[in-house]
C-alpha cells in the first residue's frame, strides 16, 4: 500500500500539533520500532488521528468509515494508508486488508468504539476488531488513552500508550479486557476526556 503522501504529510502534522495543542506523549518506549502491531484507543475528537499520527515516525494504516473514500478526499486518504470500512456490515475485506498490512510488519491503528464519543460515558462498546486482527495475526496489541481536550495552547491533551500484550482466543474476553484497560486508565486520575 502506497502511503508516500503519508511520509510527506507527518512532518506537517507532528508540527501543527505541537505548536498549536502541545501534547504530551507518554509511552512511547510500548511501541515496537518494527512487526506488526495494533494500536487501540478511545476516541474523543476528529483529530485523535492526527494525534496518533504525530506521535510516531511509524506509519499508521487507519480504518475509516466508507463514507471517506469519495472525490478528492477518498484519494487523499487512499493515498494516506487509510482502510476503508462499510459500517453496515461485518467488512470481511476490510478486515482482510487491515490484516495484510499486519502481516506485512506495519501498523493498524483502530478506535474500537468505531465513532467519535459524544457522551458521558467513558467509552462507547467496543467493535470486536482490533482484539480478532491483532489474533489472527499474531501481533502486539497497543492500548492508549487520549486525555484532555483540544484547545489550542492549553496544554493538557495528552496520549498514552500502554503495555504491548498479545490477544487470547477468547475474542469477546479480550475486547472486554481491552475496553477495561482504557477505562481503568481514565479513571485513574489522568482526566476523562469529555
Amino acid at each position: 500500500m502506497d502511503v508516500l503522501l503519508y511520509r510527506i504529510v507527518r512532518p506537517i502534522i507532528r508540527f501543527l500539533m505541537i505548536i498549536l495543542y502541545r501534547p504530551k506523549y507518554v509511552g512511547l518506549d510500548n511501541i515496537p520500532k518494527d512487526g506488526g502491531i495494533v494500536l487501540a484507543g478511545n476516541h474523543t475528537n476528529i483529530l485523535d488521528c492526527w494525534l496518533l499520527i504525530s506521535s510516531t515516525k511509524r506509519t499508521i494504516h487507519f480504518l475509516g468509515k466508507d463514507s471517506l473514500s469519495n472525490g478528492l478526499k477518498g484519494l487523499i486518504f487512499k493515498n494516506m494508508g487509510l482502510i476503508f470500512v462499510n459500517r453496515n456490515i461485518h467488512d470481511k475485506e476490510a478486515l482482510n486488508s487491515a490484516k495484510e498490512v499486519l502481516k506485512d510488519n506495519k501498523v493498524i491503528g483502530i478506535f474500537p468504539e468505531a465513532t467519535i464519543n459524544r457522551g458521558n460515558d467513558l467509552t462507547l462498546p467496543f467493535k470486536i476488531g482490533s482484539v480478532k486482527m491483532a489474533y489472527d495475526t499474531n501481533s502486539y496489541l497497543i492500548p492508549f488513552v487520549i486525555t484532555g481536550k483540544y484547545k489550542i495552547f492549553n496544554n493538557k491533551l495528552k496520549i498514552e500508550f500502554l503495555k504491548p500484550y498479545k490477544v487470547k482466543k477468547d475474542l469477546t474476553e479480550e475486547n472486554n479486557k481491552l475496553r477495561n484497560i482504557i477505562e481503568k486508565r481514565l479513571e485513574a486520575g489522568n482526566g476523562n476526556s469529555k
